[in-house]
């Protein structure tokens, strides 16, 4: 027993990501220029040919220069298309909706309709009062509300206010490593900021800074409201210029569920603190690989064998169980045998009935349904059957405690 009490410890530490005992982000980043992600291109190839095939490095196109940039067949008429192609400057989105925005002077505004791509049906797009924090600051017409302030910021690299330009659109390799002049002047780990070499607080800040909902900390600016970290750049301390959204247990809003989990899109961030792999100092990037891989969600691996990595059957981590069966009680090649299914449900509307998955990994049983109205794992696959249904299952599950699952 001796021998094991040293052993596990330094197992553990050994799984842990090194990122959690680096140091702070390279200085020389801070007085660096942005140079745009072509100069990257130079002396990362490989990196750079994968990165400009992912949603990442195409968030925004023009459809003059992408024709095929736009999904729906526009010369079908739909009452709720009131535009042509040529009015739209810039086709956004691809996998879950997409959207159109317009320019008119120096900025973009949206049209008022969106490609449900899942579903292939237009619907109206109007940002509704009571739901983001912003709507209250803005007329309640599309073409008063411009996309430089409310998402620019995140669908470029070095987006400035003032004069409202960006260094390239798209989330560009500065958007995560931070200016690189310096870094092509005199390339080495000291000009530039890595991600993976620098603490798992400010690596996960790396994507809080869009993937998160939240507010500035000095709105507004110029007299407009800002729905993104404004003056904040990877190297930066993200807690200076942006304040996650508030939640309320025990309380239902338009960003959380009543048990603090995030209710729409755009919030893996918000659910992601509040994670025990946040704690334990698991970051995005262990399990996510930006610059474009095969999987889905540019995941390192496909979503079970990344999971099962550090989640064995009977491993200190868990699941304390024989088999992955005998845990999940679904068998082998089923979606209810996936990890993802039951710790990472699809219950963050992005459109319509369109969900995307959680990221706090937490478990919610069917009696929160009942008594939080948070949609749970099991009546997401077993839509016929009702949360008391899945709680009674519950109560079967003998590896499992009955105090936390079936009450």
């Amino acid at each position: 027993m001796g021998a094991l009490r040293t052993i596990w410890p330094l197992l553990i530490i050994s799984c842990l990501p090194t990122a959690m005992f680096s140091q702070a982000p390279p200085p020389a980043a801070a007085t660096a220029e942005f140079v745009g992600s072509a100069t990257c291109k130079a002396c990362h190839p490989a990196i750079y040919e994968r990165w400009s095939k992912t949603r990442m490095a195409n968030v925004v196109r023009d459809p003059k220069v992408h024709p095929d940039a736009i999904i729906p067949d526009l010369s079908k008429p739909d009452p709720l298309v009131t535009f042509t192609k040529d009015d739209i400057a810039f086709v956004y989105g691809s996998k879950w909706k997409q959207r159109y925005f317009t320019k008119k002077g120096d900025d973009y505004y949206p049209l008022g309709a969106q490609w449900d791509v899942a579903n292939s049906i237009w619907r109206p797009y109007m940002v509704a009062p009571n739901t983001d924090w912003w709507v209250s600051h803005y007329p309640a017409d599309n073409l008063q509300r411009p996309t430089g302030p409310l998402c620019d910021g995140c669908h470029s690299v070095n987006y400035n206010i003032q004069t409202k330009t960006v260094t390239e659109w798209n989330v560009g390799c500065e958007k995560c490593h931070g200016p690189g002049s310096a870094h092509v002047r005199q390339p080495s780990q000291a000009s530039i900021v890595n991600p993976a070499r620098i603490n798992t607080v400010q690596a996960t800040n790396v994507c809080l800074q869009c993937h998160s909902q939240g507010q500035p900390l000095n709105n507004p600016f110029n007299g407009k409201y800002y729905d993104w970290p404004v003056g904040f750049q990877v190297g930066m301390d993200l807690k200076d210029y942006w304040r996650l959204e508030e939640r309320k247990l025990g309380e239902q809003s338009f960003t959380h569920f009543a048990d603090g989990t995030a209710h729409k899109n755009r919030m893996q961030g918000n659910d992601f603190v509040q994670s025990a792999m946040y704690t334990h100092g698991v970051s995005c990037y262990s399990c996510h690989d930006v610059h474009g891989t095969e999987n889905n969600a540019d995941l390192l691996k496909p979503a079970n064998v990344m999971c099962l990595e550090c989640h064995g059957p009977n491993s200190p981590n868990g699941p304390h169980a024989p088999t992955i069966e005998a845990h999940t009680h679904h068998q082998a090649g089923t979606a209810g045998n996936e990890c993802v299914s039951c710790h990472m449900p699809k219950i963050e509307q992005t459109i319509a009935d369109v969900n995307v998955r959680s990221h706090t990994f937490r478990f919610i049983p069917p009696s929160e349904t009942t008594s939080l109205k948070v949609p749970n794992a099991c009546n997401v696959c077993h839509k016929d059957k009702t949360p008391q249904w899945a709680s009674d299952a519950l109560k079967t599950w003998t590896n499992l405690s009955p105090w936390r699952v079936g009450n």
